[in-house]
């Protein structure tokens, strides 16, 4: 009798359907496919247009407007007019992925990786084109020196520029609120204050 009871009460535990994200409004459930084999990535269709060295420890307006020329120019000599994208930028409440795409437009290997706590600064505000989001990353170096780098992609418009700057600064406000409730930010430090380096213009 006992042990009949006990069978009543054992619980046979399904597998739980893995879930497949291809844009944030389709969600697909799939049981018979394995997760890894169908990775997709959700991010933003971009031209990397490459990295420049900075100097300075304040980043204001503008700041990003020198080396966006630079890159801008050497892009334009090397490519037509075109919006030739060979990345997709994911940005992540802690990280940003970089993912370079192959000549078929599909994710490879590669991935290029920034800590959002070691971004000083971005804006999607350029006079040389208003597709242009920027931002200005802390590389720390082997011999633990470091250099201040301008990363710049092309978007295909001005509003995918500026969702990705309100995309970087929802994640630094989410990485800016962990570090400071681990300790790792002075409690008496503010948001606010931590805000004036980083830059997301609605215009």
């Amino acid at each position: 009798m006992l042990k009949s009871k006990l069978n009543v009460l054992t619980l046979k535990k399904e597998p739980l359907p893995a879930v497949i994200f291809h844009e944030p409004e389709a969600i697909e459930l799939c049981t018979t496919m394995p997760l890894m084999k169908t990775r997709t990535y959700s991010g933003c269709k971009v031209t990397y247009l490459g990295k420049v060295s900075t100097t300075g420890m304040q980043f204001l307006s503008g700041c990003t407007e020198k080396p966006v020329i630079e890159l801008w120019k050497k892009h334009t000599l090397a490519q037509e007019d075109v919006f030739p994208a060979n990345a997709l930028l994911e940005i992540r409440p802690f990280q940003v992925w970089l993912h370079h795409l192959d000549h078929k437009g599909e994710a490879t290997v590669h991935m290029d990786t920034f800590q959002v706590a070691r971004i000083a600064y971005c804006t999607a505000d350029h006079t040389v084109s208003p597709n242009i989001f920027a931002w200005v990353y802390r590389e720390i170096n082997d011999d633990l020196s470091y250099q201040m780098d301008c990363h710049a992609v092309e978007c295909e418009s001005k509003l995918e520029a500026k969702k990705l700057a309100h995309a970087m600064m929802e994640a630094f406000k989410k990485t800016f609120h962990s570090m400071k409730s681990d300790g790792r930010i002075h409690r008496n430090s503010s948001s606010k204050e931590v805000f004036q380096e980083l830059e997301s213009d609605d215009g």
